[in-house]
């Protein structure tokens, strides 16, 4: 024996390949698994709310300090509907000057603009702002596709404006597919562009679809939101037939003298981006969305009626998206309308869920429907910027309106607090994370979990892909409605 018998035999060409294959397919696998439930960094907010709130700061005021922002509609939103209004109920939360537009700065004529829904026009406004607030160019251009997801549920309020004279352009204007379709067209998006309408829950599960596309890479980035405006007084009217509007014009979730919501204006759009992305970017995060779910109620006790069991498995489902446990939450934003059905039914799938099975850590419970109404169509995405600056700050605002817990909610062998003053939010005696949920008439849930951003990414100024602040857009807005109409009433100055 010499030693070219000792030398081991030479391997073929195509077992080595086989092997470099094999170690490809493995590392192709870790990556569809970590992308397909990595967690969705939100680096940039668009906010236009009741109360002159356009930021995160003066929403974080106006929460902290317990604001009711519900007032009687101004004499101008009124216009040019005051004979039917006069006979309805007209409590909400409104933004003033929901009417004004620059149609010029997002290049549109002004005959196009004043049939373009002012609700469509309102997401054109938090896209600018929000993608501004991230660091990024809005109108690009964009090397990779930015998704658009939006949630908006009221067509006909401003149809009603224009009754007596459509054209061209209301056709393109008030469809929900143009909302997220002008979006797109916009700024040069070219990722996904869809509209949801689940009703109250739809811009939750606009913000759910958007990070599902973000996980599978059809976008680079996602803008997602959900807008919200009373323009008529139909829908308010059919509502109000309902018998679900409070009388007293305030939404008191949870208490024992619930007795109906009361409707609320607003806009919001996050910019989303998987964290990883995003930590290599350099963003600045403002938090993290960790998990998501959607379902349905199926069959309930009726067709508009909540089915508890299917709120506690939504809940759990997010759990299971995010990759953790009960014991990981210590909030929950509440979807809490204030109804005496709904409150009990919601509560008691927060029971199942979550308050039974944290480990006796304390879970907070709140919504900020009780300071602005309920947002509709905005209300979840109002909702997740509110639970991604409780988590911020380490503090649960006070639950305004409330004073007894509603005798139909049992909270026994919980640690759930419900409160009118403000809490601590102490990571020691409670879950880090926040949940925050969201359920239409239609019987469609939507839960996301979120927390705060990693420590490193939470400060600065952003940064963005493009390595460049972006200067917020200049506000030149004049009022746009149909011509044919004439010039509604100006703003009646608040009393000092």
């Amino acid at each position: 024996m010499n030693d070219t018998d000792l030398a081991p035999a030479p391997q073929p060409a195509d077992a080595a390949l086989r092997r470099a294959t094999e170690t490809i397919r493995r590392l192709r696998e870790e990556l569809t698994r970590r992308s397909a439930t990595g967690p969705i960094a939100v680096v940039g907010v668009g906010l236009r709310l009741a109360g002159g709130i356009t930021d995160l700061e003066s929403l974080w005021t106006a929460l902290r300090e317990g604001r009711n922002l519900v007032a009687d509609m101004p004499i101008h939103r009124r216009w040019p509907f005051e004979d039917e209004w006069s006979r309805l109920p007209t409590m909400g939360s409104f933004i003033d000057d929901a009417l004004h537009f620059d149609p010029e700065f997002f290049g549109i004529s002004p005959r196009a603009a004043q049939a373009i829904d002012p609700q469509h026009r309102l997401l054109l406004e938090t896209t600018w702002d929000a993608m501004a607030h991230a660091g990024l160019e809005p109108a690009g251009p964009h090397e990779e596709p930015i998704g658009t997801f939006v949630g908006i549920t009221g067509r006909f309020d401003y149809a009603d404006w224009s009754a007596r004279h459509v054209d061209a352009h209301a056709a393109l204007g008030n469809g929900h597919s143009f909302a997220a379709g002008r979006i797109a067209y916009t700024f040069g998006f070219t990722g996904p562009a869809i509209a949801f309408d689940t009703a109250c829950s739809s811009s939750l599960v606009a913000i759910h679809h958007a990070i599902q596309s973000l996980r599978r890479g059809e976008c680079a980035v996602a803008v997602a939101g959900g807008v919200n405006l009373v323009l008529a007084p139909n829908s308010t009217r059919l509502i109000d037939q309902t018998g679900t509007l409070a009388p007293d014009g305030l939404c008191k979730s949870f208490d024992a003298r619930a007795n109906g919501y009361v409707r609320g204006e607003g806009c919001a759009t996050v910019v989303l981006k998987r964290l990883a992305d995003a930590e290599r970017d350099g963003d600045r995060i403002l938090g993290v969305i960790h998990g998501s779910a959607v379902n349905q109620d199926g069959r309930s006790s009726g067709f508009t009626a909540p089915n508890a069991r299917a709120q506690q498995r939504v809940i759990e489902s997010a759990l299971d998206d995010a990759g953790c446990s009960a014991a990981d939450i210590g909030m929950v934003e509440a979807h809490g309308t204030g109804t005496s059905l709904g409150d009990p039914i919601e509560m008691s799938g927060i029971v199942a869920a979550l308050g039974a099975r944290n480990g006796g850590r304390a879970l907070h419970v709140g919504t900020l429907k009780t300071n602005l109404g309920h947002l509709e169509a905005a209300a979840g995405v109002v909702g997740l910027v509110k639970a991604l600056l409780c988590a911020r700050e380490r503090v649960v605002p006070p639950l305004v309106h409330f004073g007894t817990l509603n005798p139909r909610i049992t909270l026994d062998g919980t640690d759930i607090r419900v409160s009118e003053q403000s809490a601590r939010w102490s990571t020691d005696d409670s879950g880090p994370l926040a949940g925050v949920s969201a359920f239409g008439i239609i019987g469609t849930n939507a839960h996301v979990i979120v927390g705060p951003a990693p420590a490193q990414a939470a400060d600065g100024a952003p940064n963005g892909r493009s390595g460049v602040t972006v200067a917020r857009r200049a506000r030149h807005r004049v009022v746009c409605v149909p011509a044919f109409l004439g010039e509604p009433p100006a703003p009646v100055p608040a009393a000092r």
